[in-house]
């Protein structure tokens, strides 16, 4: 069975390629890699078709496996990861935003219906990386939160993801698009065997950026705020190991194939740790300290964003193999060692 993977040369899309060829499954990458990185799908072995998401011609083709990279074999599905993901940059080029991530999401579900009506069945199953950037800025009384949280993004980022989510429920209950979307709170570590790992340019993440700071890549590590109403004042997140990510998104595949319908889950652990705490077990799991500085407060963060995945658990069979953060932040560093002594 063969799986497109659009993004899969991207640092969450390419771990979910793993696990998927862990699985059994045959993958297909499609990726314009504006973000991502040919050399990860390289170390992955699997066909690397360089192109938009919003090439409905391409799309057609790869779904039918006519495409010189499926060997002949139809897509069963799709897991679409591919979206620009800078909040910053959203808010200055919503259009980009919008054009890529919501647009391109649009003509890719309707590639999906096309694809089913002409093999005579239901449309193309779709797994979507959505974000808990879609919940905005919860109250503190809805924290843990649930699926059932109210969505209420606060840019363009998280808004595109909001109506791609949007997107997938009308065209479930009019077409009977068959997917499943997971909202995931804050990525991070690395593939244990070290060979797979986060790049991005820029980088805007907790941990690279401190890993950065650690190394002496960064000068100094800036902390948004510590006036925040937390037990020592910086913003608590959670953080979720991207391995773990990955094994959600084959359960999540698994389910759709047997039952083709419409499902929503959040990914985290359940427990945050805060920015210094984040520095402080970095500090320990590297033995070398860094520089950090107290910055103003960035607008829209909230103090505490913590998921519950219950859902994901009690339906999917879901567990988090790299629950602690010590250990995302030993895989991280291992990557990270690995990336910067073959690229300074």
């Amino acid at each position: 069975m063969t799986i497109l993977v659009t993004g899969g040369a991207g640092y969450i899309g390419s771990h979910t390629v793993r696990a998927l060829q862990r699985q059994g499954f045959s993958v297909v990458v499609l990726d314009n890699l504006v973000y991502g990185h040919a050399d990860i799908v390289e170390i992955l072995g699997v066909p690397l078709v360089q192109g938009q998401v919003g090439d409905r011609p391409l799309l057609d083709q790869l779904l039918r496996g006519d495409h010189p990279a499926c060997a002949g074999e139809p897509m069963e599905a799709v897991l679409h990861f591919a979206a620009y993901a800078y909040v910053g940059e959203s808010v200055a080029d919503p259009a980009r935003y919008y054009r890529n991530n919501l647009g391109d999401s649009l003509t890719l579900l309707e590639a999906l219906l096309a694809e089913g009506q002409r093999r005579g069945e239901a449309p193309v199953p779709i797994v979507f990386s959505s974000t808990c950037a879609t919940y905005g800025i919860p109250e503190p009384d809805q924290i843990p939160i649930r699926e059932s949280c109210p969505q209420r993004p606060i840019n363009p980022y998280g808004r595109s993801k909001q109506m791609v989510e949007q997107l997938l429920a009308d065209f479930g209950e009019a077409y009977g698009l068959p997917s499943v979307i997971f909202r995931y709170f804050n990525a991070a570590g690395a593939d244990p065997a070290g060979d797979l790992g986060e790049d991005h340019t820029p980088e805007t993440h907790l941990i690279p950026l401190v890993l950065d700071a650690i190394s002496g890549r960064l000068a100094e590590l800036q902390i948004y705020g510590d006036d925040y109403p937390t037990p020592d004042g910086t913003c608590i997140r959670d953080y979720i190991h991207v391995c773990d990510l990955a094994d959600a998104h084959v359960l999540g595949l698994q389910r759709l194939l047997a039952d083709k319908g419409r499902h929503i889950y959040n990914l985290g652990t359940g427990t945050g740790a805060s920015v210094q705490q984040v520095i402080d077990a970095a500090m320990a799991t590297t033995q070398r300290g860094l520089l950090a500085r107290v910055a103003p407060r960035r607008p829209g963060d909230p103090p505490v964003l913590v998921a519950s995945a219950e859902k994901a658990q009690i339906e999917l069979g879901w567990r988090p193999r790299y629950p602690e953060l010590s250990t995302i932040l030993a895989h991280a560093w291992a990557w990270h060692q690995r990336l910067h002594s073959t690229n300074p």
